[in-house]
């Protein structure tokens, strides 16, 4: 039973961008090894627990871009916003029902901690980018339309919800923040594509991050696909956890072209990479 609930420039050539992501990587890294061997035991739940906090570090190094350069530039409000919503959804679940939750220690508290520390930076970087920055932020090329993928994932987490809570409404919560976290990468390859593929070093590991925080969840629900239940609409196929693996599949679909320009970077320049995709939307 894997659930609880189961029957142009680096930095805009300022700061030292190198030592900042490699102090980032290095807190992290030690952190991670440490939940997944001290508190979670190595249970392979822990993956979930994981996720999140490869979630919290993406959300964390475009904070760290956000303070270093000064500017908004480069950074995507309508992308934050939908990652705020996604987990506040997920937040509506997690924090007093067991359902999603791994059955390691992390679920506990550590994991709805760590939803909590990133929903508060999310909300942190969007008071930055949209009040305290305004005046370098791309309004311009931010455009993306938002409210089309809210709807869009309300309506299609009522229709295809599991029911690991059983309690539909939270089900559909929690489904929803998934759909809004999957789709909350569209806004920011937008306003790259709109900068002619160029994306500052913080940028590129921010999506990398999250795409890699997508990779260990979509793991962990291949491995639990047999505990994930649902109403199914045609008897024998369940189809919410098909839904879920799709969408994680979307996600690292969406990030295709991004990733071979990442990983092309990062093998030339290091961490630093000036990373220019040329069109990735």
């Amino acid at each position: 039973m894997m659930f609880a609930g189961a029957s142009s420039s680096s930095l805009g050539g300022k700061a030292k961008p190198s030592s900042g992501i490699a102090t980032a990587y290095g807190v992290f890294a030690t952190v991670a090894v440490g939940v997944y061997h001290f508190v979670a035991a190595g249970e392979f739940s822990a993956v979930l627990t994981l996720s999140v906090m490869f979630q919290c570090l993406a959300v964390a190094l475009l904070a760290l871009q956000s303070l270093s350069s000064g500017s908004a530039e480069g950074i995507s409000a309508r992308s934050l916003m939908l990652e705020a919503g996604g987990l506040a959804c997920r937040l509506s679940s997690t924090l007093w029902l067991n359902g999603y939750l791994p059955v390691d220690a992390t679920g506990d508290h550590l994991f709805q901690a760590v939803d909590v520390c990133t929903l508060l930076l999310v909300c942190w970087l969007l008071y930055r980018v949209l009040v305290v920055q305004q005046h370098t932020y791309e309004v311009e090329s931010d455009t993306f339309p938002v409210l089309p993928m809210v709807l869009g994932s309300l309506v299609l987490a009522t229709l295809l919800h599991a029911d690991m809570n059983s309690r539909p409404l939270f089900d559909a919560l929690w489904m929803a923040g998934l759909f809004m976290s999957i789709v909350a990468v569209l806004p920011q390859l937008w306003l790259v594509a709109r900068a002619g593929g160029r994306v500052e070093a913080l940028t590129s590991h921010y999506i990398a991050a999250m795409a890699m925080a997508r990779l260990l969840s979509g793991m962990f629900m291949w491995h639990a696909r047999f505990d994930i239940t649902c109403v199914p609409w045609v008897e024998g196929f369940e189809h919410a956890v098909w839904t879920i693996l799709a969408a994680h599949a979307l996600h690292l679909l969406l990030l295709a072209d991004f990733a071979y320009y990442y990983v092309k970077g990062v093998m030339k320049s290091g961490l630093t990479l000036p990373l220019h995709t040329g069109s990735v939307v």
